[in-house]
């Protein structure tokens, strides 16, 4: 079932299903809630998932010039408190995971366990954050070309011709993203804080996916990242988009992952 919560005069839409456990499950960067539809359809047999469309993505508007992953994890909160929901576990793809992440900072006792899918805790390289600025004047320019070139780069180069119809779904998606959400977003995922701290310092089952070709992420950092912690790595040969390139593989390791919690 699909819902619209109001929340500091904007609405937020989210959808919910299933019983059982409750899985939070966050989007990444211009994707939106229905990324998840395949991956929500089968956890829901045995659990209770809510999908969020985080702030100025999808149905949820846009409540300003920057969404911080603090914003963003608030905004999740009020949708969970809206649910009467005390503990749950959260599964972030990209960006979503860095709401995950800033959500586990803020709200640690409401937290059951985390999946990073493609995800990284590290904040931005001055490197990174040189290329969001040039992404934020593109978007400017022309956002829809913008995405256009952005959403086949998230595959791995091999994948790129073999999952055209995927591509060209998610661009669609994509484009129902207004430029100030983009931007809001670059600009929220530039200033994000260093939280490998949550590796180290949380007492809650943590799942890291990596994909080891993926174009937006260093798979030496990720390793580093979790170096002598209790993170449960699943690796897969392919790029960012894991729920495409790996669906039934990534389905299994969260249904795993989930019995841990």
């Amino acid at each position: 079932m699909n819902y619209t919560l109001n929340y500091k005069n904007i609405n937020i839409h989210f959808s919910e299903t299933g019983k059982g456990k409750a899985i939070v499950l966050l989007h990444g960067f211009i994707e939106n809630s229905c990324m998840w539809n395949t991956i929500s359809e089968e956890l829901s047999k045995k659990n209770r998932v809510i999908c969020i469309d985080l702030l100025g993505h999808g149905k949820t508007e846009n409540l300003g010039y920057i969404h911080t992953m603090e914003m963003q994890a608030q905004l999740v909160k009020a949708v969970l408190n809206h649910l009467k929901l005390r503990k749950y576990i959260l599964i972030g793809h990209s960006m979503g995971g860095y709401v995950a992440l800033a959500f586990a900072k803020l709200f640690p006792k409401n937290v059951k366990g985390i999946s990073l899918m493609n995800s990284t805790a590290l904040p931005d390289s001055i490197e990174k954050k040189e290329n969001r600025n040039r992404a934020i004047q593109a978007v400017k320019q022309n956002h829809k070309t913008f995405i256009r070139i952005a959403i086949p780069m998230l595959f791995s180069e091999k994948n790129r011709a073999t999952f055209t119809s995927e591509i060209t779904q998610v661009t669609n998606e994509a484009l129902k993203t207004s430029p100030q959400g983009i931007i809001a977003a670059l600009e929220g995922m530039k200033i994000r804080e260093d939280l490998t701290c949550i590796y180290t310092n949380s007492n809650v089952p943590i799942q890291l996916i990596i994909g080891k070709q993926d174009p937006a992420l260093a798979y030496d950092s990720l390793l580093s990242q979790v170096k002598n912690t209790t993170v449960e790595i699943t690796e897969f040969p392919d790029g960012h988009m894991s729920h495409f390139e790996n669906k039934t593989a990534l389905i299994i390791a969260f249904k795993n992952f989930i019995k841990k919690c």
